[in-house]
């Protein structure tokens, strides 16, 4: 391959590599600005990160494209084959978040509309605060080409499932005590389902990251500990 060959092509790495942070750092944006806005009741704010979810999209249009062309042009292989695949793979998931960011945002209306107890309001920010950790944390780890802390990383999703059971669980109490919490606690459940969904797509980018850099997979038994799923009955 010609010196000028392996340039062009360390440039179109190089834009792909820069479109995941950017879709990174964009992600981490609307995790934050959409629970802000849930918190607050900032329906200004809610509506920035739902128009936002369209700058997602498309740059995750552009990524796709990028790696289609570069795989069509320059065949690669090996190091830089499993760069652009992942990629891919990452994106699709930085896409996810970024819809899971607006679902969020798109309640916060209704739920300012309902009366919402201050505990509770303090147990989802502390989720979500988790979970964005995550969220920025993967993308700088994986442009840092730290394996080892991407592990870590995929491992603390553990801490959000334990989080959002407890959250769970504060939910009925807060709904069986007073009915007049139910609508707000309703819709705060799915907001809640939402970060933990969040945080399994942070797991998955952390892995495809790890393989990425290293050529290995991490071992598929990553701790899980959502207890909110009722146990399958006993045959």
């Amino acid at each position: 391959m010609s010196e000028h060959t392996v340039a062009s092509f360390d440039e179109d790495l190089g834009q792909i590599s820069k479109l995941i942070r950017d879709m990174g750092d964009l992600a981490g944006s609307m995790v934050s600005g959409a629970t802000r806005a849930l918190l607050n009741s900032d329906n200004a704010l809610a509506q920035r990160v739902v128009s936002d979810d369209a700058i997602m999209d498309a740059r995750q249009r552009e990524l796709d494209d990028r790696a289609i062309t570069l795989i069509a042009k320059r065949q690669p292989m090996a190091n830089d084959l499993r760069a652009v695949v992942g990629s891919i793979r990452m994106a699709g998931d930085l896409e996810r978040i970024g819809d899971l960011a607006k679902n969020i945002a798109k309640r916060v209306s209704t739920v300012g509309l309902s009366v919402t107890p201050r505990d509770l309001s303090h147990s989802i920010d502390g989720m979500a605060q988790l979970v964005l950790i995550q969220v920025q944390g993967v993308v700088e780890e994986y442009a840092a080409g730290n394996a080892e802390a991407l592990a870590k990383l995929r491992n603390d999703d553990e801490r959000i499932d334990v989080k959002y059971t407890s959250v769970f669980r504060e939910l009925l109490t807060y709904m069986m005590e007073d009915p007049r919490n139910i609508t707000a606690c309703t819709h705060l459940l799915f907001c809640a389902k939402n970060l933990e969904r969040i945080g399994d797509h942070v797991t998955n980018i952390a892995e495809n990251a790890y393989y990425v850099l290293t050529g290995a997979q991490l071992p598929a038994n990553r701790p899980k500990q959502d207890e909110t799923m009722a146990p399958a009955p006993a045959a």
